[in-house]
């Protein structure tokens, strides 16, 4: 499970996923990405489960890089638990991800084995996505 080593502050505001990414947005170490095509918060659990889905598909054949970490922290309150007392305690990490962010880049197999090992992956997130690949350099 990915998560931050440490951080400057244990408990952050909610904040905004308003607009589209800016960076990102292109996919720039394998042949092959994930895009998302809407604003979502992705857990560390969802990611490892998108991995394990697409290195599992590929047989261990080429390579998956990751492209978004979960490094904001969500709070939660125990149950049953009365109105102040202050914020919650952090429960789990997630990853802000906006529209047309490149969240996994696959490399090293051909087309037909990316697009189903993408597709498999994309089942264990909360955000539809599309498959894309890399631009040629004019």
């Amino acid at each position: 499970m990915l998560l931050p080593k440490r951080v400057k502050y244990r408990r952050v505001h909610r904040g905004r996923m308003t607009g589209k990414a800016l960076r990102g947005n292109k996919v720039t170490y394998g042949d092959y990405g994930l895009q998302s095509t809407e604003p979502a918060w992705i857990t560390s659990n969802q990611i490892e489960a998108a991995r394990v889905a697409m290195t599992r598909y590929c047989k261990r054949f080429g390579k998956v890089w990751i492209k978004i970490f979960p490094d904001k922290p969500v709070t939660a309150r125990p149950a049953e638990t009365r109105m102040g007392k202050g914020k919650g305690a952090p429960e789990y990490w997630v990853a802000v991800v906006k529209p047309g962010r490149v969240m996994f880049e696959l490399g090293g197999v051909d087309e037909a084995t990316a697009r189903e090992a993408m597709r498999l992956a994309a089942n264990k997130l909360p955000v539809k996505c599309k498959f894309v690949k890399k631009e040629e350099e004019k």
